[in-house]
């Protein structure tokens, strides 16, 4: 291995490490979590699904077949899935498979 890619992947294992540990290092039991961060805690999670939902559909076009039928079923599934077994892993693989066997077989 050369030294360049040793070096940038002992940078990045660095950098990570980092990111994962100073959470811990700034808010130690000790202290009372800010109420800021507790909120966003609470909000980001749905914030940032949301923001992956418009990101996989941005590329949708309504005006040429198949007119987003297969993307809009899949979430459909998805949501329908979650909503019955409350559970995250298969509400996305079966939303995937769906998506996967329409866009192959069906469109």
């Amino acid at each position: 291995m050369d030294m360049h890619a040793f070096g940038t992947v002992a940078v990045a294992a660095l950098v990570t490490m980092a990111l994962r540990f100073l959470p811990f290092i700034i808010f130690r039991g000790d202290r009372e979590t800010p109420a800021y961060i507790t909120y966003l805690g609470k909000v980001l999670p749905f914030a940032i699904m949301g923001m992956l939902v418009v990101f996989c559909l941005k590329g949708v076009s309504f005006a040429a077949a198949p007119y987003g039928i297969p993307e809009f079923l899949a979430c459909g599934a998805v949501a329908a899935l979650h909503v019955w077994k409350r559970n995250t892993l298969l509400s996305i693989a079966g939303g995937t498979v769906l998506y996967m066997v329409l866009v192959q077989m069906v469109f």
